[in-house]
């Protein structure tokens, strides 16, 4: 990738060959001001046509300013903008994304950029990766938590009635370009949801960025630029990391990236897709989670209650909301769908001190149902 502007942080995510790619590594570029990189990152590659995937809050600006990058490099561009919001995460939303490609001749040389948050990031993700069995794909993420999280490590998805990101596939991305600047635009509600994502790092992987996060937190609701690098090339480089050593979740480690989800998908599916951000419910997974660790004896009511300030001073949701409808049943039929289920058995990511996590399974579904109530 060509050098970017000053400022910025680079992470390598160091991947083997496959029989598909011989170099599946790639850079995760953090900065501020660096969308203007993206064209002279995709013209290095040989490419010639690009299609931007995007959405409808996007496309006017960051999506438009990808685009100018490319054409500024030689590259013919093509843009198709979806909806925004979750409902875009569909079989009729992907299958549409499939028509538009065929009607532009796409080929197998074709690179797609996926340009916004994380819901663009996952449809534009699972169409290169399906298309002409497969096209290489660029992600520039615009939201937080795509930044820090669902941009980076090659997962790619749809969601079903039956539950979030169901039906996917791994495919990594040629190159991540994260410009903090495209976070200025971005609603506060939005922006307090990626910082769950942000949290989460701290909880199981960095106690040191945990601290850093409760003496920053006003700087970085603040949003000041050095702030923010940190916050994402940090969170980034400890995604990097763990992809790096469990790409396809085989040894289990990659599944502590989870910690809270597996609550928070329930919440998410529960609620009616868009109800809750992702992040929103994230927060409310993880002080689920944290809970049920105390209940089983694994981390004492300092953990808890840290955590939950931490969130709270992001100001995040600590409780389901108000007048929600969540049965208990509901509930634990949506976590026996999800991914880290094995034969039936409730599988958890939890925490025994802050920095450390573990996946803990065979726990008794009556000790869930005391956690999550209805």
């Amino acid at each position: 990738m060509p050098p970017v502007l000053n400022d910025t942080a680079t992470i390598r995510l160091q991947l083997p060959a496959d029989a598909g790619r011989a170099d599946r590594s790639y850079e995760i570029v953090v900065g501020s001001g660096v969308i203007g990189s993206v064209g002279p990152a995709v013209a290095a590659t040989g490419a010639r046509r690009t299609v931007v995937i995007t959405d409808a809050a996007v496309a006017n600006s960051h999506a438009a300013a990808t685009a100018d990058s490319m054409r500024s490099s030689g590259l013919d561009v093509a843009t198709l903008t979806v909806p925004s919001g979750e409902a875009s995460k569909s079989v009729a939303a992907l299958e549409r994304l499939w028509n538009e490609m065929a009607r532009l001749a796409v080929d197998r040389h074709t690179h797609v950029i996926g340009v916004g948050g994380g819901v663009v990031g996952d449809l534009a993700g699972f169409a290169a990766a399906t298309f002409g069995r497969g096209l290489p794909i660029w992600h520039v993420p615009t939201t937080l938590v795509a930044q820090v999280d669902s941009a980076i490590g090659g997962k790619t998805g749809i969601n079903l009635g039956a539950g979030k990101n169901l039906v996917g596939s791994f495919w990594q991305p040629r190159g991540v370009i994260a410009d903090v600047d495209t976070l200025a635009t971005l609603p506060d509600r939005e922006f307090k949801s990626g910082m769950a994502e942000v949290v989460k790092y701290g909880m199981i992987l960095d106690p040191a960025f945990f601290d850093w996060l409760e003496a920053n937190a006003g700087t970085i609701l603040a949003r000041d630029a050095v702030a923010l690098r940190h916050v994402v090339s940090r969170s980034a480089a400890l995604k990097a990391d763990v992809v790096e050593r469990d790409e396809r979740e085989i040894t289990g480690l990659r599944a502590i990236l989870n910690y809270g989800h597996t609550f928070a998908h329930a919440y998410e599916t529960a609620a009616g897709y868009g109800t809750l951000l992702h992040g929103e419910a994230v927060a409310i997974g993880m002080v689920s989670a944290a809970a049920l660790a105390q209940s089983l004896g694994r981390i004492g009511p300092d953990v808890v209650t840290r955590q939950e300030q931490l969130l709270r001073s992001f100001d995040l949701p600590v409780t389901v909301p108000t007048g929600a409808a969540f049965t208990s049943d509901a509930l634990l039929a949506t976590m026996a769908r999800d991914k880290k289920t094995v034969g039936g058995r409730l599988r958890f990511v939890l925490p025994t001190q802050i920095g450390h996590v573990e996946l803990v399974d065979g726990i008794d579904p009556a000790t869930v149902r005391s956690i999550v109530g209805g």
